[in-house]
């Protein structure tokens, strides 16, 4: 059972496949099907297996949506668009159709089997690339360790996380060249279309002086595995490590989806193989992140909705509730974020706050741009975007720390 709080605004319509030549459409007639064909490449399935998802390329995108085999509450979400192409159905639905479908012909979710990651090469493969950056950042991490909790360390944690999402295998495989890098922070300030760095800045360090008896909680929306998500863990571990009566809460997803999404077997694999570094700042990173979870301060969390496709106002009431409980929640990535918008036609102008003010707290979203949906941006700014970067919404080379709440 969902609630819905849509936002008091009228509300435009989801981006569809049938937008002939958009980047959805793109995504159900070429991304998806080559998303199905790595994972062939790149795994020994049986017969069977490969036999499913071939017939899932097949289907793409002229095939019809059906109810799942392996039904976990899917039917809800399927009765809606079953018979339609997938052309036909908003994005968000068709995209997280795909990568549940995925799960159904690998069979992960059968009973008495421990569930294949058919993304599990490109994640370890993009792990072991990211090494000398997450080297880097430990060794910086370090310095802002020492100087305790302050804004300026904070603000340069939040731009390597932001920034960190410029990873994203579903559309840069970790073998691939031409993924956009801004390691330089001019590149990356030249870049930041909204920067709400100082106001949630602010908001935490009043937070955590008002709260000293009461634990103050960061609870992160988790998008990929890979070098973000060592991004997320070192924005964590500072968090943890400088101040006391503090927590941290990942929300990640409760099966393998949009390639590099996050579960929770990747964060252990990312703590051990950080810990396991011969670099002494890198090991150091990964022994304190597995001791904050060993003592509950870094809990990891999972819930059906992460992966489902519903909007942000049908956040169920129990994940509502638990997330209240945060002093801030920092959402990360592309699909994150086109689930608080639902995923619609907003005018660009339209403000941030109007949209997502059905949240139960403050919430920052660390978002390089992968797809047209965008709000918050002055009407003018597209056209000269336009002129600068023709792609600048889906190329992954702009991005944004846009807040809600706290100011």
């Amino acid at each position: 059972m969902t609630q819905s709080n849509e936002p008091k605004l009228p509300l435009p319509l989801p981006l569809r496949g049938a937008e002939i030549g958009s980047f959805a459409h793109n995504t159900i007639t070429v991304r998806l099907p080559d998303i199905a064909r790595r994972a062939l490449a790149e795994n020994d399935f049986p017969p069977d297996i490969a036999e499913r998802i071939n017939r899932l390329i097949d289907e793409l995108p002229n095939g019809r949506i059906r109810a799942l085999t392996d039904n976990d509450n899917w039917d809800r979400y399927t009765a809606v668009y079953e018979g339609q192409n997938w052309l036909t159905p908003p994005w968000f639905f068709a995209e997280t159709y795909f990568y549940r479908r995925m799960m159904e012909a690998v069979g992960y979710f059968k009973p008495n089997q421990i569930g294949i990651d058919p993304y599990a090469y490109q994640k370890q493969h993009g792990l072991a690339a990211a090494l000398p950056a997450a080297r880097a950042l430990a060794d910086n991490l370090n310095s802002w360790l020492a100087q305790g909790w302050n804004n300026q360390a904070f603000g340069k944690l939040l731009a390597v996380d932001l920034w960190g999402n410029q990873a994203d295998l579903s559309l840069w495989p970790s073998d691939e060249g031409g993924k956009p890098d801004h390691t330089d922070a001019a590149a990356q300030q030249e870049h930041t279309l909204v920067d709400d760095t100082t106001a949630v800045a602010d908001h935490l360090t009043t937070r955590l002086k008002t709260t000293r008896l009461k634990t103050t909680r960061l609870d992160f929306i988790i998008d990929n595995a890979g070098f973000e998500l060592v991004c997320d863990l070192a924005l964590a571990d500072y968090f943890l490590s400088v101040t006391h009566n503090s927590g941290v809460r990942f929300h990640l997803k409760n099966h393998p989806t949009f390639v590099s999404d996050a579960t929770i077997k990747d964060v252990t694999a990312t703590i051990a193989f950080l810990a396991g570094d011969e670099a002494n700042s890198v090991q150091a990173l990964g022994k304190r992140l597995a001791g904050h979870v060993s003592n509950g301060r870094l809990q990891l969390h999972t819930h059906p909705y992460w992966t489902s496709p519903l909007p942000g106002w049908e956040m169920p009431p129990d994940l509502d509730r638990e997330l209240a409980a945060a002093a801030l929640l920092i959402s990360k990535g592309d699909a994150n974020y086109r689930r608080l918008l639902g995923d619609r036609h907003w005018p660009i102008a339209t403000p941030f706050s109007r949209i997502v003010n059905y949240l139960p707290t403050p919430l920052i979203a660390l978002r390089t741009l992968k797809s047209p949906v965008m709000v918050g941006l002055d009407a003018n700014r597209p056209a000269q975007l336009d002129q600068k970067d023709p792609n600048w919404r889906i190329n992954g080379r702009w991005g944004l720390i846009q807040q809600y709440g706290v100011a």
